[in-house]
């Protein structure tokens, strides 16, 4: 593929005026979340490495996703009830009102639960707002360019979190290291926020759809049915059906490999030249993971056009299969390094394909509850995975076992997914 063609296929992606119009939203609010969570960097919670052993490192990651895994599938019956326009401005106005509060509580030295519960309710809506994202984007561009456009708006939207992450660093210099300069540091995050807000405002009502609305007129009703109402779209969905399996092997090997990773980082490895261990080992391993989801999200497109998701997603699951068989079982710094590149390579293929299933085969008036239930599942799949390593992995980390097993699961999801894609589709008698 020439460069002209490439910067042509961009342009014929940023074509819709509404897609350029969301992009910039999730922008923006990612920006914000970039700068928010750094700007708590120093913060516990979001500090494994300062976690006392396994246990309460998976304690940490458990507390972090389980409480909107458990919140989402009922808040994805809302983003299929509610103007999704209307959802976007709300949630992100709320936001803003959550990272001020939390903001406040880092500036009075506010330690433990409460600042934690605070910053988890700024992730919770974040959360919530990225669903009602994924389930708007059919609406702003045409299905031929379904899958680009999720990758394009998955792969710069980690980006830009990233680059909120440098900017919190950098005002944290200007503003100071103590309670105070945190403060004002996460606070700076409400601008990314309010950004988000009024950008989505532009679009007019019904712009992002449902379309259609299948729920019955009592809410709590329509609320507390949500879970099952995705789950039985998903199960009558081939392909959305093997693309869940095929993450739910992902999220048990990522989660398996995850939390040996720390262990490693932070009671065996060393430094090895420029390869550091402990905290800055973790920072290097964030960007390798980056630019893996980068490179994912710039192949997905062509790969998906070329092979058809089906090939994709099973090689995704090979790829990582091999990069934790052939890379992180050795369990020296180098290759480790370089398997959370090529593991984060292969979680984006998967990823976006199974996105994209959801996008193209689910109906307009049920996916925000697809999204929602595909949110939680494998949150609350990984966790069980890190927990489960927890239980069973020596201290150092150094445990060549578990990672032939989350080899293993990669293998089984790839048979499994290529089983499910192959079963002939039942009709309704």
């Amino acid at each position: 593929m020439t460069a002209g063609t490439e910067r042509s296929g961009v342009r014929e992606l940023l074509a819709p005026p509404g897609f350029r119009r969301l992009l910039l939203s999730r922008f923006a609010s990612q920006w914000g979340d970039g700068v928010y969570q750094a700007g708590l960097a120093g913060a516990v919670l979001f500090n494994p490495e300062r976690a006392a052993d396994a246990l309460t490192i998976a304690g940490g990651f458990a507390a972090l996703l389980l409480p909107y895994s458990f919140v989402g599938p009922f808040a994805g019956a809302l983003l299929d009830r509610w103007d999704r326009r209307q959802v976007l401005v709300v949630a992100n106005l709320l936001r803003a009102v959550a990272i001020l509060m939390s903001a406040l509580s880092v500036g009075l030295g506010t330690e433990g639960v409460p600042l934690f519960a605070l910053a988890l309710v700024v992730m919770g809506i974040s959360r919530f707002a990225g669903c009602g994202l994924s389930a708007s984007l059919p609406h702003v561009v045409p299905p031929a360019t379904l899958v680009g456009a999720n990758a394009l708006a998955t792969t710069l939207g980690s980006i830009v979190a990233v680059l909120g992450g440098g900017c919190a660093i950098a005002l944290r210099a200007v503003l100071g290291q103590d309670d105070v300069g945190s403060a004002c540091t996460a606070a700076c995050a409400v601008i990314g926020s309010i950004v988000a807000a009024v950008i989505a405002a532009r679009f007019a009502r019904g712009d992002l759809g449902p379309s259609t609305v299948d729920e019955p007129a009592v809410a709590v009703l329509a609320v507390a049915r949500g879970l099952a109402d995705g789950a039985r779209a998903v199960l009558r969905t081939p392909t959305v059906r093997a693309g869940f399996l095929a993450l739910f092997a992902h999220r048990v090997g990522f989660g398996i490999s995850l939390l040996l990773t720390v262990l490693l980082m932070r009671f065996s490895f060393t430094d090895h030249g420029l390869l550091r261990a402990g905290l800055p080992g973790l920072g290097q391993l964030a960007l390798l993971a980056g630019a893996g989801l980068l490179l994912g999200g710039l192949l997905t497109p062509r790969l998906v056009a070329r092979f058809g998701p089906r090939r994709v997603i099973t090689a995704g699951l090979l790829l990582a299969a091999a990069s934790i068989a052939g890379l992180g079982l050795p369990l020296v710094l180098p290759t480790v390094l370089l398997a959370s590149f090529t593991l984060a390579v292969a979680g984006q293929l998967v990823k976006l394909c199974v996105d994209a299933a959801i996008q193209q085969d689910i109906g307009d008036e049920v996916r925000g509850r697809v999204f929602a239930c595909y949110d939680a599942l494998f949150n609350i799949t990984q966790v069980a995975a890190v927990v489960a390593t927890a239980a069973l992995a020596p201290l150092d980390g150094r445990a060549p076992g578990l990672l032939l097993i989350a080899t293993a699961f990669y293998g089984v999801g790839a048979l499994g997914h290529l089983a499910v894609t192959r079963a002939p589709v039942r009709t309704s008698e």
